[in-house]
């Protein structure tokens, strides 16, 4: 008898700071595709952001205060051990174990420059990608390259009841 892979998402990103949008996405995704566990997969730096000046431990403590008693969200820093920044290269990593299946969950905004992304293509082959909707973003990111070269078949849009916030306008305060 085959046994049934176990569903884990992976939300990645720099999370300066972590906020309760990060926890909506993960909470709707883990009801939705009836995930086991969510991992919030740190960055020291996002490839299309300026550096952060908040220390990855900051950030991981941050990350943890927001998430509270949701146990089936872990916090992971995995470029130490895979010695790289790169979505493909965590998704390689993490499918090792053959009994996992992954659902990459990503922001409408990411979607829109996805194309861009180190070895997007596999990413999108490796992985059920999980597209939330964002306030302000739901037509371009509808309009991305990625999104009319794949489609619906691979990508699947959520629209849900958003958190109107962001890291960024959370770090102009």
């Amino acid at each position: 008898m085959k046994s049934e892979k176990i569903k884990i998402g992976i939300l990645g990103g720099s999370f300066d700071p972590a906020h309760k949008g990060h926890l909506a996405i993960s909470k709707e995704a883990r009801k939705r595709f009836d995930l086991k566990k969510i991992i919030w997969a740190i960055t020291k730096k996002n490839p299309f952001k300026k550096e952060s000046s908040t220390s990855v431990s900051k950030r991981i403590k941050k990350c943890k205060k927001v998430i509270g008693k949701n146990f089936f969200i872990k916090v992971k820093f995995y470029e130490d051990i895979i010695k790289s920044n790169k979505t493909i290269d965590l998704i390689n990593y993490l499918k090792k174990n053959r009994n996992i299946k992954v659902y990459f969950l990503m922001g409408a905004d990411n979607l829109i420059n996805f194309h861009k992304w180190h070895k997007s293509k596999l990413i999108s082959k490796k992985s059920n990608i999980i597209v939330f909707d964002r306030h302000g973003f739901k037509k371009n990111s509808l309009k991305s390259k990625t999104f009319m070269k794949l489609g619906k078949s691979i990508i699947t849009f959520v629209e849900f009841k958003k958190v109107n916030i962001s890291s960024s306008q959370l770090r102009k305060i």
